[in-house]
């Protein structure tokens, strides 16, 4: 309950403020389709397409950063531009022909606009991490091991940690690269860790 206070406490606003603008810029873009022929509820399609567009796009924006996707022109940032440049040209074709008509009539849509920027800026937010961080052996444990045959129980319990995060996250046994480079030590001890793993 405190979690979800919170929440609408930071977030609420920016959603009343979509919500609010979101309606002003909508009711333009209808009243324009109205008036360009697209009467009864083929003007509300029109409006709808075209704010829903913006807010999709946005979100693709986003999926696009989490997965890695780069580049400046892609396809959502063009399909963003598009549905920005329609929703300002019908909130101008409302307006009175003065700059004061132009700013008023603009603002509605360019509220919207900064109001779906906030909660996507917001979605990209990291989620903080669960798994608890697993201490790094000491060096002159590994150290010790690297010059003696036995592996140290600590050691090993360490790179069974490891593996098992290893396998939680990836779904698969962990491999001798992947221990070796998460453990800093080298090849043949991981190797030695690894056979002990999974003879254990």
């Amino acid at each position: 309950m405190r979690r979800f206070a919170c929440w609408l406490l930071d977030t609420g606003p920016v959603l009343v403020l979509a919500a609010i603008a979101g309606a002003g810029s909508f009711t333009h873009i209808r009243d324009t389709a109205t008036e360009h022929g697209q009467s009864g509820w083929m003007s509300w399609a029109v409006a709808v397409c075209i704010d829903l567009t913006c807010v999709m796009a946005a979100r693709e924006r986003q999926h696009d950063k989490r997965t890695g996707r780069r580049g400046r022109l892609s396809w959502p940032v063009l399909v963003l531009t598009g549905g920005i440049v329609l929703s300002l040209a019908a909130n101008l074709a409302q307006a009175d022909p003065t700059v004061w008509g132009w700013i008023t009539a603009a603002t509605p849509a360019a509220a919207f606009l900064i109001a779906i920027s906030m909660l996507e800026r917001r979605a990209a937010r990291p989620e903080p991490s669960t798994t608890p961080a697993v201490p790094a052996p000491a060096p002159e444990l590994v150290a010790q091991d690297e010059r003696a045959g036995d592996l140290a129980p600590a050691l090993i319990d360490y790179a069974r940690r490891v593996a098992g995060e290893h396998h939680a996250k990836h779904g698969k046994p962990i491999t001798l690269d992947a221990l070796r480079a998460h453990l800093g030590v080298s090849h043949q001890l991981a190797s030695d860790l690894l056979r002990t793993l999974r003879t254990t």
